[in-house]
């Protein structure tokens, strides 16, 4: 990682580019994966259970990836290199899962040759997920539950590029901007949040009000705050940096003193947010020392959906011991998906990291 206003190899640059995040992403998955294999394989909860619910991983990915994306856009020369940077990270991947997914639902029987499953696969291969009508007795119901965050993702990539539209990208006008938007989406998740659970996959739903949960609208501004976060210089924040254990108890008093509303869910996630960032600048070396450089967090995230299914229409379930099963299959899955698919393609983003220079500092993806 590399901090837009220094040169490569500078102290900040070493300071924003050492961080935890990755140890962070596979811990958030990792929640996502045991609170639906309790869910959906009727496992009863283990011990302590509330603690993994207070963490909840889906607004841990949107604030991490505000704050590397934005971090990311201020580098690119293009917006064209942007672009290809952010099909690398998010496409292959999703392309593998959705293919695996097909192989692995025909094997247990069901039928992809007719003209509304090719229309299926391409709206899935292009990022708008959903789950066909053809495709609802599979598993548990949905094709792969966990994958309905990634149209709000893409929606992200999307309209950051309109935040930076018309003068320099690292403007104190640009940071108002940001403010004034972060207030204004914070204000609305509020509004939805007291209406409803930002976070619930409902069997029944009405179509507008999915369509409006599978929007930006509801969750941006955990991604905003993770921008904010960024043009703040939070890695070097005497604040933030190294201050993770002291913002974990402010979110953990939050999280226990205020009974579930809309206020404490909006003002939860965001101290979470901060939270999340201050611990990536705590103790920074343990993701490096830990993961050795694999990040296998998303390929855990897109494909235990996949293994609760499997693990569903072979009739497992209702027991303890399946749990760790789960996390087992679903570590596998994402190491794989790491190693054979996503690290080869990541690899051509870190080749333009280094190819591509601006006078002295250089410009690249995260």
């Amino acid at each position: 990682m590399r901090n837009a206003s220094r040169p490569t190899g500078s102290p900040t640059a070493d300071t924003f580019r050492t961080n935890n995040f990755d140890l962070l992403r596979i811990l958030a998955a990792l929640q996502v994966v045991l609170v639906h294999a309790v869910d959906h394989l009727r496992i009863p909860r283990p011990p302590l259970w509330s603690l993994v619910q207070a963490f909840p991983g889906v607004p841990i990915f949107f604030a991490i990836s505000g704050f590397l994306i934005s971090a990311s856009f201020e580098r690119s020369p293009r917006l064209k290199s942007y672009a290809r940077n952010r099909i690398l990270r998010i496409y292959p991947g999703l392309w593998c899962v959705v293919l695996v997914t097909v192989v692995v639902a025909s094997l247990f029987g069901f039928d992809f040759r007719s003209l509304r499953a090719l229309f299926w696969l391409i709206c899935q291969l292009v990022g708008l997920i959903f789950t066909p009508q053809f495709l609802k007795n599979f598993g548990f119901g949905s094709y792969n539950g966990a994958l309905w965050t990634i149209p709000i993702e893409l929606q992200f990539y999307f309209l950051l590029p309109f935040f930076y539209l018309g003068g320099e990208k690292a403007s104190a006008h640009r940071t108002t901007i940001f403010r004034i938007a972060w207030l204004t989406f914070v204000v609305a998740a509020f509004l939805y949040a007291m209406n409803s659970a930002p976070l619930a996959e409902n069997t029944i739903e009405p179509l507008p009000h999915k369509l409006f949960r599978y929007s930006f609208i509801p969750h941006i501004y955990l991604f905003l705050t993770g921008v904010i976060l960024q043009r703040g210089h939070a890695q070097s924040s005497p604040w933030i940096a190294g201050k993770g254990v002291y913002w974990l108890a402010a979110y953990v008093l939050v999280h226990v003193t205020m009974p579930g509303s809309a206020q404490n869910y909006v003002l939860g996630t965001l101290l979470l947010s901060l939270m999340t960032v201050s611990t990536a600048y705590t103790l920074p070396q343990l993701s490096r020392t830990l993961l050795r450089g694999n990040d296998i967090s998303y390929g855990v995230y897109i494909y235990h959906g996949l293994v609760l299914n499997i693990l569903v229409e072979l009739g497992m379930g209702r027991d303890l011991r399946y749990l760790p099963l789960v996390v087992a299959l679903s570590l596998v899955a994402g190491f794989l998906s790491w190693r054979l698919v996503e690290r080869p393609f990541l690899s051509r983003k870190r080749q333009t990291m280094h190819a591509v220079t601006t006078g002295a500092h250089a410009v690249g993806a995260t």
